[in-house]
């Protein structure tokens, strides 16, 4: 009695690979997809507004005149700051719901 493989028979074997094929092609489309995402985020009531790509790199920060103390910089940099991390939240929320599989 021999212990081959043959319980996992060449087709079903090749319809397994060609359905994880397309699976890892599937997560690529998806995360160049994100990747290439725009997220906006805006804060201190419009005050600073922050734009992302979803690969997490800022692609533009707004800040208006009127939000610029030289005095309270603090108050600047945590709306800065509160921007940003608003931005990757979000892109981990479309994360987590566009690769759920993945452990993003």
């Amino acid at each position: 009695m021999g212990y081959g493989f043959g319980g996992f028979g060449g087709g079903n074997m090749q319809a397994l690979m060609r359905q994880a094929q397309k699976m890892q092609e599937d997560m690529k489309r998806i995360r160049e997809e994100i990747d290439n995402t725009e997220y906006k985020s805006s804060v201190g009531g419009g005050m600073v507004e922050v734009c992302m790509l979803g690969n997490k790199t800022v692609k533009s920060v707004k800040i208006k005149q009127e939000v610029v103390d030289p005095d309270d910089i603090e108050m600047l940099e945590d709306l800065v700051t509160s921007a940003v991390n608003d931005c990757l939240n979000k892109i981990a929320e479309d994360e987590k719901n566009k690769l759920p599989n993945l452990g993003m």
